[in-house]
């Protein structure tokens, strides 16, 4: 049971990650219009994007309920997604299946209060908050955790005050978070916004050197 919850984590995870990238923001196209195989999801969440920059990371839509029809969107999408992964989960491992349930619930919960309190957002779930307010927004995919982004090479950060404590995002005991800092830092290394502002300015100094 416990092995196939933790199994239906890094499932979900995983998921989040694809969703998120191919359905919810779209494929590039040189020339088209991105495509998504769900195009209804994909104009509200490129909605959600407009509106949470422009409010300083706040969405209003979440206050609204699901009269708001982004909210009522992602609401409706998470409970499809969760029957269906749910039951096909269930003959293999129950403990799979619970995550499913578990994960779709946590996903709204995290989102929601993310958009709703965006310090709370910038203190808990730094890489969703890069997500959204980063100069490129198509990177760090994951929204509960960022284990994906580290692994496939996705996690972007824009400012040291928005590097997570540890890439499993959650709560450790310091000495712990240097050792899964280290070990990760040396296979899944993270990307930094600044140090191309850096290079940036270190050529032109050179240049500037020579001039």
């Amino acid at each position: 049971m416990i092995k196939g919850f933790v199994a239906g984590l890094i499932i979900a995870n995983g998921f989040e990650w694809v969703a998120h990238k191919y359905v919810l923001h779209g494929v590039h196209r040189p020339g088209k219009a991105r495509f998504s195989p769900v195009p209804k999801n994909m104009e509200s969440h490129w909605a959600h994007h407009r509106e949470v920059r422009t409010q300083d990371f706040h969405d209003e839509g979440y206050v609204e309920g699901i009269s708001n029809w982004r909210t009522k969107n992602e609401i409706v999408s998470l409970g499809i997604v969760a029957a269906v992964f749910g039951t096909a989960f269930y003959p293999i491992s129950k403990g799979m299946s619970l995550s499913v349930f578990y994960s779709a619930c946590n996903y709204y919960y995290t989102h929601r209060r993310a958009h709703l309190e965006p310090h709370w957002a910038k203190k808990k779930i730094p890489w969703h908050y890069d997500h959204h307010m980063n100069a490129n927004q198509d990177a760090n995919w994951c929204v509960t955790k960022p284990w994906f982004d580290y692994i496939l090479g996705t996690r972007v950060i824009s400012t040291p005050d928005l590097k997570e404590d540890n890439p499993l995002g959650v709560q450790l005991p310091s000495f712990i978070s240097k050792r899964v800092n280290h070990i990760v830092e040396q296979y899944f290394p993270a990307k930094w916004v600044e140090q191309k502002a850096a290079r940036s300015d270190i050529s032109k100094k050179a240049l500037a050197i020579v001039e």
